[in-house]
């Protein structure tokens, strides 16, 4: 398949967490609608967590924010021209954590899904609810509907992500990253039937420890990969053997990982090999890596990969759907 076999039966399968994930979603969106094709995002929710009585899902409202075109650009989460009065007034009353601010409009997000949670609503189904208020040109679907939030484990003890991300900003170096309970979840509700039946997967570039990671555990899921028909492409976060943003490469140290663009496609794996990829795209600064790519049994493209713009960002979102093609 080609960008130019593209039509209304083409279905695509993004897999994707964080900022990365979110603004690559968007120029996918945008060629994929236009060409009419369909797309469904399977969004990381090991970010997860339960905070002054709310359950927020950071990568879902980063990914359902970006495609709805009400995301923060400037500082890559949140809503834009949103408010923090009601954050200040919380950190007042000592609720929460005053580092971890969250806007009014953003808040209201949290108090509807946590209200639909308490309904008896899968997560699945509050974010299908989240989803209707906006035109995404997309499906969104948790990996899983498990609550599997990630732990740090640290030598001193271990706290949520959140918590060393954040307000750490993952100076205090890991021992491991843990998703307690993942070993007992299943996929969410359509995401193995979303895969099997796609004309192309991709692989965003997104964190592949923590936002990646946590959706390839999920018992059952990486298989459903690998026995896809589809071709599975994957898009390097790594640019000139650094993070494109974030501190990936200190997730990337502690699981073992070469911060490198090469590095990371060996982390994947070929599927031919038991891994989940076929094709893997590189940035021109790492074209030297190609070879080696090439060497795991991994088609390897050479592309920009700066999504410095929309105009970038689609630019590279074609590149990945002609990659499957090859």
């Amino acid at each position: 398949m080609t960008t130019d076999d593209l039509t209304v039966s083409t279905r695509v399968v993004l897999l994707a967490g964080g900022v990365g994930g979110s603004t690559f979603a968007g120029g996918l969106r945008d060629e994929v609608r236009e060409r009419g094709g369909e797309l469904t995002v399977v969004c990381n929710t090991g970010d997860d967590l339960w905070l002054s009585g709310l359950r927020l899902q950071p990568d879902v409202d980063s990914m359902l924010y970006s495609l709805a075109g009400v995301k923060d650009l400037r500082q890559g989460w949140g809503r834009a021209g949103d408010s923090r009065r009601v954050a200040d007034e919380l950190a007042a009353w000592g609720v929460g954590w005053d580092w971890f601010l969250l806007g009014d409009l953003d808040l209201g997000a949290h108090i509807a899904r946590t209200s639909w949670l308490r309904e008896g609503l899968t997560p699945s189904q509050a974010i299908a609810r989240l989803q209707t208020r906006w035109d995404l040109g997309a499906t969104l679907l948790p990996m899983t509907d498990t609550e599997v939030d990630t732990h740090v484990v640290l030598d001193s003890g271990r706290m949520h992500f959140q918590e060393w991300w954040t307000r750490h900003r993952a100076r205090l170096e890991p021992v491991r990253f843990e998703n307690p309970g993942i070993a007992a979840s299943v996929p969410a509700p359509g995401v193995l039937e979303a895969i099997a039946g796609a004309d192309a997967i991709l692989v965003a570039p997104s964190n592949p420890v923590v936002s990646i990671g946590p959706i390839l555990a999920v018992p059952g899921l990486a298989d459903g990969l690998r026995a896809a028909s589809a071709r599975v492409v994957g898009v390097s976060p790594i640019i000139g053997d650094a993070p494109v943003r974030g501190m990936a490469d200190v997730c990337l140290r502690v699981a073992g990982v070469p911060c490198t663009a090469a590095g990371v496609a060996g982390h994947y794996g070929a599927r031919a090999d038991g891994g989940i990829l076929d094709a893997w795209l590189i940035a021109e600064e790492d074209a030297a890596a190609a070879a080696s790519v090439a060497a795991l049994g991994i088609a390897s493209h050479v592309e920009p990969l700066w999504m410095s713009d929309a105009v970038r960002t689609r630019a590279l979102a074609v590149a990945a759907l002609r990659a499957v093609g090859h």
